[in-house]
């Protein structure tokens, strides 16, 4: 691990002021990921400011239209919320089934969101929920946040604060979890919006989450889940690229009869 000055922001204006002004700072929330690119030097930075505490980034909160939850919410936190189980029951589920209990009780929402693993789970449900992620700076929908691979329209110092998500009717998540690391797959989120339409979303099965439109069609038909036909399948050493397509199908089927 290289050398560092680590900091405990004492407001969420300091800590993007920090970030602002130094470009290889980095924020430390949970540091489930950050943490280990570290030890192992595959990251190198000057900075580590502590967001973890900020008043500003906890919560969790029902309000008319939409459950907000704060950044540094973690990942138990969701997982234990009555309100959350009560207007979102796919999101408690989902975030009962990220990695360990060591990791729940560390990892935060918005850590998750700002990473954008592949396989990570929170992306299927803010996509699938039609969040919007709220940051220091401004508000960005979920279909234009996620931008592939690791990828995000967050800026250089850019923070989230909170995720916004719109109230479903209804929702569920399936996850077949890999046996040693606990990442997806395969993981499908499928959530009725009412009046906003159906939709059903992929996480561990490409190089990034996505809706899966045939899904959608079939599941408002009342027809059978089809194959999915991806153009950007996870091809690797744990799965070749139609056994994810097949796990992302029973995913779907399962998630689906949890709404039946």
């Amino acid at each position: 691990m290289h050398a560092f000055e680590y900091r405990r922001a004492a407001s969420l204006s300091e800590a993007s002021s920090t970030l602002s002004q130094d470009g290889e700072a980095r924020p430390l929330a949970g540091g489930m990921t950050l943490i280990p690119s570290l030890k192992h030097r595959l990251n190198q930075v000057s900075q580590l400011i502590d967001i973890g505490r900020l008043p500003d980034l906890q919560g969790i909160a029902v309000r008319a239209d939409h459950l907000w939850i704060g950044a540094a919410t973690r990942h138990q936190q969701v997982a234990d919320s009555a309100e959350v189980a009560r207007v979102a029951s796919g999101l408690a589920r989902l975030a009962g089934l990220i990695g360990d209990p060591q990791v729940r009780a560390r990892g935060t929402i918005g850590g998750s969101v700002a990473n954008n693993d592949p396989a990570a789970d929170y992306p299927a449900a803010v996509l699938a929920l039609d969040a919007v992620v709220v940051t220091d700076r401004r508000e960005l929908a979920a279909a234009d946040f996620f931008q592939g691979f690791f990828m995000t329209a967050l800026e250089p110092g850019e923070l989230i604060t909170g995720i916004r998500f719109r109230l479903p009717r209804r929702s569920a998540y399936a996850k077949f979890k890999h046996p040693a690391s606990g990442y997806a797959m395969a993981g499908v989120f499928a959530a009725d919006l009412g009046a906003a339409g159906l939709r059903v979303t992929v996480t561990g099965a490409g190089g990034g989450v996505f809706r899966w439109t045939a899904a959608e069609q079939a599941w408002a038909n009342g027809s059978t889940v089809p194959t999915l036909d991806h153009p950007d399948l996870l091809e690797d050493i744990h799965a070749p690229a139609r056994y994810r397509a097949h796990l992302a199908k029973v995913m779907c089927e399962q998630a689906l009869r949890e709404l039946a």
